[in-house]
């Protein structure tokens, strides 16, 4: 399976962690002044958890950016290869064909006209 699925599914399962902890301890009566105390410690973390996990995401996209120029860079050398050899062949061919033209000519054709 890919890296994309491994990292969603991690994901899913970090916050869903999270959500089912937080339900818990809500729901629990003896955890209820504990629960509004740490929700509210986690609601002043947020920001600084949010910037984090956005300089992840942007160290994760600048890597996947520099992998996909990359791969586009070595498609464009496969492309620039088949191209090159795609032009040689035709030029082999080109040489081919006036070769054949010339030694199928008749004399008569090749000798100028007789006065």
């Amino acid at each position: 399976m890919s890296k994309k699925f491994y990292g969603s599914f991690t994901l899913g399962m970090l916050v869903g962690g999270a959500i089912g902890t937080v339900a818990g301890m809500w729901v629990s009566p003896r955890h209820r002044a504990k629960a509004g105390v740490l929700l509210k410690k986690s609601a002043e973390a947020l920001p600084e958890l949010a910037e984090d996990l956005s300089s992840s995401v942007q160290l994760e996209a600048h890597r996947l950016s520099g992998s996909a120029w990359h791969q586009w860079e070595k498609t464009l050398g496969r492309w620039r290869e088949a191209i090159a050899v795609g032009i040689e062949a035709t030029q082999q061919e080109l040489q081919n064909l006036n070769h054949i033209e010339t030694e199928t000519e008749t004399p008569a054709e090749s000798a100028p006209p007789e006065d």
